[in-house]
This record gives C-alpha cells, sequence and structure tokens, in this order.
C-alpha cells in the first residue's frame, strides 16, 4: 500500500503491517483514503479529526449551494389591469431575489373557451418581464390550467 502523510518520514510503498506499527508508534490510526488506486492509499491521521474535517467541508458545501424556489403567481383570463400590474410587481420582486416563478391562468367552467385570452396574458407578462428573466417554459395548457415558468438571468 502507498503510504502518505504530514508527519511521515519515508513515505511511498510499504506493508500493511509496517503501515500499522507507524500508526501505532504516532498513537494514530491508519485511514484507507483511496482504495480504487493501484496500490491502495492510505494516510497516518486521528480518525476523529478527520472525520471532523469531512463533516465540516460537507457543511461548508451545503451552505455555498444556492437553493432556488419557485413562486407562483396565478391569473384568471379576464383580470384586471390594476391585478396584473400588481401581480408583474410581486413577479419583478421573486426573480429579482433569484427565484423561479411558475405564472398560470386558471380556467373556471366555460372559461375554457377563452385560451387565447389566457395565452395573451402569459406572453404579456414574459414580454414586460423580459429584463429580469428568461422564459423557461412557454405556456402549455395543462387541464384546467396554462402554465408558464419564468427563471431569472444569470448575475453577471
Amino acid at each position: 500500500m502507498r503510504l502518505v502523510g504530514d508527519n511521515i518520514a519515508n513515505q511511498g510503498v510499504c506493508s500493511l503491517q509496517e503501515a500499522q506499527k507507524m500508526a501505532e508508534a504516532m498513537e494514530l490510526d491508519l485511514v484507507e483514503i483511496s482504495p480504487q488506486a493501484d496500490p491502495p492509499v492510505c494516510k497516518i491521521v486521528d480518525f476523529q479529526k478527520f472525520l471532523y474535517q469531512q463533516r465540516k467541508k460537507q457543511k461548508e458545501i451545503k451552505a455555498n449551494s444556492v437553493r432556488v424556489e419557485v413562486k407562483e403567481i396565478r391569473f384568471g383570463p379576464n383580470t384586471g389591469e390594476h391585478d396584473y400590474a400588481f401581480k408583474l410587481k410581486h413577479a419583478e420582486n421573486f426573480l429579482k431575489e433569484g427565484d423561479k416563478v411558475k405564472a398560470y391562468v386558471f380556467f373556471h367552467g366555460r372559461e375554457i373557451m377563452f385560451k387565447d385570452q389566457g395565452e395573451a396574458i402569459l406572453a404579456r407578462f414574459a414580454s414586460d418581464l423580459e429584463e429580469w428573466c428568461r422564459v423557461e417554459m412557454l405556456p402549455k395548457l395543462e387541464g384546467k390550467r396554462m402554465n408558464m415558468i419564468l427563471a431569472p438571468k444569470p448575475k453577471k
């Protein structure tokens, strides 16, 4: 096995017994780092400290990852101008914060006949927000809903 470590005098290939004796002499643990390598790579370290550092790295990676939320905005096929402007302002704020926006038009009963109005509302919504977003999914009718997904533009 290949032996590596910070405070090891003769790093390189040695037998398992020699590596275990060296670890016992230093009062540390022998940890297999890369079992797939040829020969396998082992390191002499304090195992509890090793586990702590791995958990710390995982926590740091998780903290730096970006979690994207999907906010929903609902329209009717006959949504008024004031309501439209109000919802547009909210969607703009969501996109500025880095969240995705799922805009949809919900059709009640016979309103399904006004599919073209719903599509027009969503197309206007996307064009009014084009400065802050890109269209991830074009308007698509699914049952009684016409959905569209907008994603924020990447920051430069």
